[in-house]
């Protein structure tokens, strides 16, 4: 297993190791000390999986303390385009993004700590997305950025995204109230 630090720390990109032979593969995705050697001390006690069809869009998402959420994630089925926003507005990288493809081929995964919005698109028939949380679900504390707010600038590699209302509506970042920021 490789980690790798990205742009926008602490965002870190996880490559595991797939072992595959006739049989097909078998890919270990979490050891706790490995994690814990690459500064990731987080214990999980949320997991979500999310099916959903090409051109889907989902985001950008994020939760407010004291239930912010770490997210870990990883596509068993399909392809994405994951990102991340930084919305620390002491960072300097605020207002930044990072892009990467998550899918069943490269096995990638991506480590999205607290103060970063969280979405995705599909780019293949179909995508299951699978994370990991370190805090539960919070409907009062649950946030979000639109996905086309020009500031961000973030390339979906998508023409014709399919939305779901409560994301279409979402602010722009100019828009969002500093205290429901990071």
């Amino acid at each position: 297993m490789i980690i790798k630090k990205t742009e926008l720390e602490p965002v870190l990109l996880i490559k595991p190791t797939p072992h595959r032979d006739e049989r097909g593969e078998f890919v270990e995705v979490f050891r706790e000390h490995i994690f814990r050697e690459a500064g990731i001390y987080v214990s999980f006690v949320q997991d979500n999986i999310s099916r959903s069809k090409k051109n889907s869009l989902r985001g950008l998402h994020y939760q407010l303390p004291p239930s912010s959420q770490v997210k870990l994630v990883m596509v068993p089925h399909g392809t994405i385009m994951d990102v991340v926003v930084d919305i620390r507005q002491n960072s300097p990288t605020f207002k930044q993004h990072y892009s990467t493809i998550l899918s069943d081929e490269n096995r990638h995964m991506l480590y999205v700590p607290t103060g970063f919005a969280h979405g995705f698109s599909v780019l293949s028939d179909e995508a299951t997305v699978y994370y990991k949380c370190n805090d539960y679900y919070s409907k009062d504390l649950e946030r979000g950025v639109r996905w086309d707010d020009p500031e961000l600038d973030i390339d979906w590699n998508l023409s014709d995204p399919v939305l779901s209302d409560k994301d279409s509506e979402l602010p722009l970042l100019k828009d969002i109230d500093e205290k429901n920021l990071f």
